[in-house]
């Protein structure tokens, strides 16, 4: 079983991951990328994918033309996890 985020992991997700946000009546974060294209956009996801894969950790993701956004949440603790920090620090790290 995976344990929820502890208050304190909670309290330091805006410092420690500043572009995702908190999903409105979810306990989840988000986030939305934007590329020059489909192709740039697809070629992202693929590597989030292998990312993914690796962790074994699957996001919740939406794919249209140029934009993608990823959700993450663990459902194994009924909420945010430190599978999902770690998950988006990953993504993260892709960008640069």
């Amino acid at each position: 079983m995976v344990e929820p985020l502890d208050a304190a992991a909670r309290t330091a997700l805006s410092a420690t991951l500043p572009a995702w946000q908190p999903v409105a009546g979810r306990d989840a974060i988000r986030r939305e990328f934007r590329f020059r294209d489909f192709s740039e956009a697809w070629g992202f996801m693929a590597r989030v994918a292998l990312l993914a894969e690796a962790q074994d950790h699957h996001p919740e993701w939406s794919n249209v033309w140029n934009r993608v956004e990823i959700l993450l949440t663990t459902h194994d603790a009924g909420g945010l996890s430190a599978r999902d920090l770690r998950l988006a620090q990953a993504i993260d790290a892709l960008l640069g």
